[in-house]
């Protein structure tokens, strides 16, 4: 499917034979394992006799199914079959994963574990169910006394087994919309199906009061999330291909956690810029642990508002520009996925994403010139806890393959100087470094061989890591590391307590040589949010670097 542009923001449809030099033309084509072929995987995996005989009966609920892609690099993509599907058995509580290869099922490993998945839409309206028999939130929310919402930590972990488990407990807020009514944080067994009330109101991590901030929260507004969708997206410019590269949707994206909008094999005029870019890690810390810390999940899509032509599965050219609660204020919206416009001379892909009450937005701009620009937007909806100040933290992860994935180097630029009189020097070695706005601080990712790079401009409001309240939760700004496939993501599967930081990049610091290597940089943005001081009409507040083409 494509949609042509005369880089006017009406963004008008016009046919190939109206275009001249200054339009350009956007194809998005999907690849991968679409959502039919994934459904009927999952079909013939419940029904495999090993799968069948391991749960022997009991009662479960299938809440994921993802492919395990290669540890080693490729210069074109490769589409795997090796898979893992994440199961939950309630009758004797414990996630049982199954690691197969292959459509045809016919070797499949099934292992248990202890390991807590994130609850999908389905398990959390399922708690929603059981609360609903409940004598007194039943009727609470029979009478629409109570809103019920997903809360964070999205599960209660307090009580442990003596044997080591811990019962799988969904926890949902129940904001009050009658006097009569407190709102409170309660727990959903999924395990005996009882109700579990806190002393506090709320479990740990948590907080609740009837004092709440954030934008209306819409009840009936759907989310996705571990559903496939990947597309190929290519943007000419007077026939000329300026940008191809595969986009995969949040929900579809890599890590333990999701990444948002990820982004593959990304070529500039034909020339590799990027081998990934993503979001691996997000976490939020309160002023006084008021409430979490938590880290967060970026594979939960919820609504954008756009207008358009649906293209693959996931994936939505829209008409004019797609509308973020950002932009609008509203948690409501029409399209769950990424939606695709042109405005001026970008290209846009954008897609809001949902992870307890915290709302985010995953964005990457494409400029004609060859700029990219990541962003990334936070706000929340309606609850206690952030009426106290925070701070967000999002980790870029951004794999440079200039124009091949070795003979890249990383220099840095100071001005005034800092080491003799030059304003550039090389980092041999890998490296973390602060941003200095006062230096005029960028970094350059460059081909030894060839002279083409990329400058990584540090965006205005991504703020200092070390000057934050929270400091050192949020351990630094930018990372230069050499590149292994082990270093994905920290594989951190807590929502709440201390190991939500994203300490583990510190310790890939380990000394490697990066000059003339496979450069990996991740690249950190920091905001305070403290709704108290938010000018009128502001909905949410976005960060984000810029990387522009150096002698391409």
């Amino acid at each position: 499917m494509s949609i042509f542009s005369n880089n006017e923001d009406n963004n008008s449809e016009q046919s190939p034979e109206c275009l001249d030099e200054s339009e350009f033309s956007i194809d998005v084509v999907a690849w991968g394992h679409d959502a039919s072929t994934v459904e009927k995987l999952k079909c013939r995996l419940l029904e495999h006799p090993e799968v069948q005989d391991y749960l022997a009966g009991a009662r479960h609920r299938l809440l994921s199914l993802q492919f395990i892609e290669p540890e080693t690099k490729t210069h074109e993509p490769v589409l795997t079959d090796r898979y893992r599907a994440t199961i939950y058995d309630y009758t004797n509580n414990r996630t049982v994963f199954i690691d197969g290869c292959g459509f045809d099922n016919d070797l499949v490993v099934a292992s248990e574990s202890s390991f807590q998945p994130l609850p999908t839409e389905e398990e959390f309206q399922e708690a929603v169910d059981i609360l609903s028999l409940h004598p007194e939130f039943g009727s609470a929310l029979l009478e629409g006394y109570a809103q019920p919402y997903p809360a964070m930590p999205p599960l209660v972990t307090e009580v442990e087994l003596p044997n080591g488990r811990i019962e799988r407990t969904l926890a949902i807020g129940l904001l009050p919309n009658n006097e009569q009514f407190q709102h409170e944080i309660v727990g959903v067994n999924m395990i005996s199906r009882d109700v579990i009330r806190f002393e506090s109101g709320a479990p740990i991590g948590s907080t609740r009061g009837n004092d709440t901030c954030g934008i209306s929260y819409s009840a009936q507004q759907p989310t996705v999330s571990n559903a496939p969708g990947q597309v190929w997206v290519t943007i000419r410019q007077g026939g000329q291909v300026i940008w191809k590269f595969i986009a995969i949707r949040p929900a579809a994206s890599s890590g333990t956690r999701g990444s948002g909008i990820e982004l593959r094999y990304v070529d500039y005029r034909g020339k590799r810029v990027l081998y990934r870019g993503h979001v691996p890690i997000l976490n939020v810390k309160y002023d006084n642990d008021a409430c979490g810390p938590y880290r967060d999940w970026q594979n939960q899509e919820g609504m954008v508002q756009a207008d358009g032509i649906d293209v693959a599965s996931g994936f939505r050219l829209a008409s004019s520009p797609a509308k973020t609660f950002i932009d609008t204020g509203s948690d409501v919206g029409n399209y769950l996925g990424v939606a695709i416009y042109v405005q001026g001379q970008e290209v846009v892909l954008v897609s809001e994403m949902e992870a307890g009450w915290y709302r985010y937005v995953s964005e990457w701009r494409f400029h004609t010139n060859g700029t990219i620009r990541p962003r990334f937007g936070f706000s929340a909806v309606r609850n206690s806890c952030v009426c106290n100040r925070h701070h967000h933290h999002v980790y870029w992860r951004l794999d440079f393959d200039i124009r091949t994935a070795g003979n890249n180097t990383v220099r840095e630029f100071n001005d005034p100087p800092i080491i003799g009189r030059s304003k550039w020097h090389t980092k041999y070695y890998e490296i973390k470094r602060p941003r200095d706005s006062s230096h005029h601080r960028k970094w350059r990712v460059e081909n030894t061989l060839t002279g083409e790079a990329y400058d990584i401009i540090p965006g205005s409001n991504d703020g200092v890591a070390s000057t934050f309240p929270d400091w050192p939760y949020p351990v630094g700004d930018v990372w230069f590391l050499r590149y292994r496939g082990s270093e994905i993501d920290d594989g951190v599967n807590s929502t709440t307590g201390p190991n939500c930081e994203a300490n583990v990049l510190d310790t890939w610091v380990n000394g490697e040589v990066i000059n003339n290597q496979d450069v990996v940089v991740w690249y950190a943005g920091h905001f305070t949010h403290d709704f108290h001081s938010d000018p009128p009409g502001t909905f949410g507040h976005i960060v984000g670097p810029e990387l522009k083409p150096v002698n391409w």
